[in-house]
């Protein structure tokens, strides 16, 4: 059964950074492609970014591109991503998800992100 645990969500001032992790289990993480979304209050489910098995290939929503990095540790069967710059509107609950963006895959439980000065 897949798992995915996500952390290190919080409550941050614009400007801010935050790096999230997504501790995996259940399948063979190596060999997975990995996505992070987020859903803003009231707002539907968002691709933010996407790694490839090998964290060779990398893919961001453009309103987080040069902001926001995916990585993956795939001895620790674990991906993150790193929040910089944070705005308000980068407020949302975070997701972690099995595949390459397609928001039918198993994803986690989430962690909020909350942007607010």
């Amino acid at each position: 059964e897949v798992q995915l645990v996500e952390s290190g969500g919080a409550s941050v001032q614009p400007g801010e950074s935050l790096r999230l992790s997504c501790a995996a289990s259940g399948f063979t993480f190596s060999t997975a492609d990995m996505s992070w979304f987020r859903q803003a209050p009231g707002k539907g489910l968002e691709w933010v970014s996407s790694m490839d098995s090998g964290g060779s290939l990398t893919g961001y929503e453009n309103s987080v591109q040069g902001r926001f990095t995916i990585s993956r540790d795939n001895a620790k069967n674990t991906l993150y991503l790193q929040l910089n710059s944070l705005k308000t509107e980068d407020t949302a609950m975070y997701y972690c998800a099995k595949d390459w963006g397609s928001a039918y895959s198993p994803r986690g439980q989430g962690t909020q992100v909350t942007v607010s000065s």
